[in-house]
């Protein structure tokens, strides 16, 4: 069998996902915890059985795209208005807290100001996927709490744009032009937004309202929608994730859009399975002694000081004490994006390879730590409790 053939590799990884996920559902264990475990036994670094990570990679992400244009479907314009205008205030003043800290946890173990200015901005960015995925949906669609964690992801998710662009720029040397584009960049999403709408109203509602009944038609029509609009978000230097929660918005006043996202949940879970394997597979534990003190200290610091933050923050913007901590657990971890940070540097020579294995070693086990604490403590599709279990 070749060993080289996605079709293989597909095997060893839903295959192996069945087993773990089997295991961790007798042990009673978040099933996202059995998928990253699953990546780092049989990944490049493990046992090497799946080796190609950057095709594995590249579909994974195909899977955050689905869920930002699920999310879009189930929330309305107005409400998203409302809570983005609040959001802010939190989004921005937390994202300075979780930089300095960051920054300084890594200058006091030895690292460069480079280095740790790269660490901290990795440290500011919340998981979509455990945030998202931990929500109930009944929660996250028709509650404010869904609401205001869209809203906070969305503003983190335009600040990675924005920390992602100024390292591209610096690792191409193009410091005096770095304002401008990121200026650019801002500047098309009104544009994309004002596009979209005009498309929807004229193009694609009339054409759902006409041919409603063939569903396998709706079923194309808004996956041709999502990943057009998505990449039309990268070519406006956006990124990907928000085309697509773009789309979904767009055409969340529709009929149809319930039937959609109902049809579409299967496909964006075969995706994720696929991105959390990578996350996995992609850490390389013979080198985890190198970074292991700097990356408990901040991966404590992490877990403690963002639901903290986050509590006191929303409760200066009038939110309840419950719901600002329980908020605050949800999105008390790092992000996707600092392992997409931790690449694009270390790929470009702007941090040590010691500070790109910091910022992987730290997400990883706050993902891991905070999937326990929300799994054990709050209501989720895949609570231990079943007085918690909620869907």
């Amino acid at each position: 069998m070749d060993a080289d053939s996605v079709t293989f590799s597909f095997f060893l990884i839903f295959s192996g996902a069945a087993l773990f996920a089997s295991v961790a559902l007798y042990t009673r264990q978040p099933l996202i915890i059995a998928y990253i475990a699953l990546g780092a036994g049989i990944g490049p670094y493990g046992l090497s059985l799946v080796t190609d990570l950057q095709l594995l990679s590249d579909i994974g992400h195909v899977g955050i795209i689905f869920l930002l244009f699920l999310l879009g479907l189930d929330m309305q314009p107005q409400a998203l208005w409302s809570t983005l205008r609040k959001s802010t205030v939190v989004a921005v003043f937390s994202s300075a807290i979780f930089l300095a800290a960051g920054f300084a946890v890594s200058w006091l173990f030895g690292y460069t100001a480079t280095d740790a200015l790269i660490v901290g901005a990795a440290m500011m960015f919340s998981s979509t996927i455990i945030g998202i995925k931990l929500l109930p949906t009944t929660i996250l669609h028709h509650r404010h709490i869904g609401e205001l964690m869209i809203g906070l992801l969305l503003l983190q998710d335009l600040l990675a744009i924005i920390v992602l662009m100024l390292l591209l720029a610096a690792s191409a040397g193009e410091t005096g032009g770095m304002g401008l584009t990121v200026a650019l960049s801002l500047l098309s999403l009104p544009l994309l937004v004002g596009g979209a709408l005009l498309f929807v109203r004229y193009i694609l509602l009339p054409l759902i309202t006409r041919f409603d009944r063939f569903h396998e038609y709706i079923f194309l029509l808004a996956l041709g929608w999502c990943l057009g609009l998505a990449e039309c978000a990268k070519l406006m230097g956006l990124s990907e994730e928000i085309g697509a929660f773009i789309a979904g918005i767009t055409i969340a006043t529709s009929p149809i859009s319930q039937y959609i996202a109902v049809n579409l949940k299967p496909l964006r879970d075969f995706f994720l399975i696929l991105f959390f394997f990578s996350v996995g597979a992609r850490f390389d534990l013979a080198l985890l002694e190198q970074v292991l003190a700097p990356a408990l200290v901040l991966a404590v610091l992490v877990l403690t000081l963002k639901p903290v933050v986050y509590r006191f923050l929303l409760k200066g913007v009038s939110e309840k004490r419950t719901l600002a901590w329980g908020l605050g657990f949800r999105l008390g971890q790092a992000s996707e994006f600092s392992l997409l940070i931790a690449y694009i540097a270390v790929g470009s020579a702007l941090i040590s390879e010691q500070a790109s294995l910091l910022i992987q070693a730290t997400t990883i086990i706050t993902l891991l730590a905070s999937s326990y604490i929300v799994v054990l403590n709050y209501p989720t599709p895949i609570a231990i409790s079943d007085r918690l279990r909620r869907d």
